[in-house]
Order: C-alpha cells, then sequence, then structure tokens
C-alpha cells in the first residue's frame, strides 16, 4: 500500500545553507529565468555568482529554469536553449560545444515506485562534448549523453545514449550513426 504521509527524502541534499538557497529562488533564479532580460552574459554570470561553473562562450537564452546553480557546470561555447529546464537535484555536467535545445528537460531526480513512500532518489546527468540534445527532450536520472550524440526532438533518454549516434524515441534508441560535414568532405565522426 502506498503511504505519502511520510515521504523519504533523505537522499536529497540541497547543497548550500537555506538562506543561499532562498536568495537564489527570490533574486537570482528570477534573472536567469526572465524572458524580459534577454541578456545572455548577465545570466551566465548570475549563475557564477551562484556557484554554477560556466566555460567561455556560453550562450543562455530566455526562461531558463536552474533548480540548484551550484551543482550546474557547462563547458565553452554551449547553447542553452529558451526555457530549458534543468532539474539538477544532483550535479548535471554538460561539456564544450554542446547544444541544448528550447523546452528540454534534464531530471537528476525521481521517486523508487516500488517503495511504499515513494523513496526519492537522485543520478547526475553527464552531457558529453559535441552532442546535441534536441527540444522538447527529456534526460533522465543517470543518464550520460555520449560525446557527438544525438538526442532527436521530442525523445526520452531513460539510458545512456552512444557517442556519435543519432537517438530518437520513447525510450530513446540508436537509429544511425552521427555524420559530420566540412567544408571539404562529409565524414562519419563514428561508425555503429
Amino acid at each position: 500500500m502506498v503511504d505519502l504521509s511520510i515521504p523519504d527524502n533523505s537522499e536529497l541534499d540541497r547543497g548550500r545553507p537555506i538562506f543561499i538557497e532562498a536568495l537564489w529562488h527570490w533574486i537570482g533564479a528570477p534573472i536567469v529565468r526572465s524572458t524580459m532580460l534577454p541578456f545572455s552574459r548577465l545570466k551566465v554570470t548570475v549563475l557564477r555568482c551562484f556557484g554554477a561553473r560556466i566555460g567561455k562562450g556560453a550562450y543562455l537564452k530566455p526562461g531558463i529554469r536552474v533548480k540548484f546553480p551550484w551543482a550546474l557546470e557547462i563547458g565553452d561555447h554551449c547553447w542553452i536553449g529558451e526555457s530549458v529546464w534543468i532539474d539538477n537535484l544532483a550535479p548535471v555536467l554538460i561539456g564544450s560545444h554542446v547544444c541544448i535545445s528550447q523546452g528540454a528537460y534534464l531530471c537528476t531526480g525521481n521517486h523508487d515506485w516500488s517503495s511504499h513512500n515513494m523513496k526519492l532518489f537522485r543520478r547526475p546527468i553527464l552531457i558529453g562534448d559535441q552532442s546535441w540534445v534536441g527540444a522538447m527532450t527529456t534526460v533522465c536520472p543517470g543518464v550520460e549523453v555520449g560525446e557527438g550524440a544525438v538526442l532527436t526532438a521530442g525523445s526520452i533518454a531513460a539510458r545512456s545514449l552512444e557517442p556519435w549516434t543519432i537517438h530518437a524515441g520513447n525510450p530513446a534508441i540508436a537509429v544511425k550513426a552521427r555524420r559530420i560535414r566540412t567544408a571539404e568532405k562529409e565524414i562519419y565522426a563514428h561508425t555503429c
């Protein structure tokens, strides 16, 4: 029998004192989330002030939601699209030259549905260099998006994604190798 009167959130670690979290929710998060302040550099600066590690050349669009900036790392030259939700109860590590498209949801926490009180669990998400998480996708707790991998629009990554491979569907499966075109020729970045 499920009993939610006494939830088990024993695995929750907020990572900062409550007053820092309150400052984030009252001041920092509204600036980062704002669609009225479209300035990427301002968003990057505010996130860094609250402990996010963000590389050079990162471009953050309006409407981004971040639960805990101190559990976020973004590499160099990344694009984070409108309305991306980084629900990071555990660390989210995004490599360099990564595109996270609009409306993507990165979820590091979930509940054990076999537990009588829906025990919370947390798992980090790792997104490898040169990968692309498409629009309106979901990346589930504990998933590693391999280097150069693509998660196509609307897909759900419930398991880790192979490097240099395009993944699609719910749950996402590998559909083909990712090809990279250069000015001179087309190459396969990886063969399946």
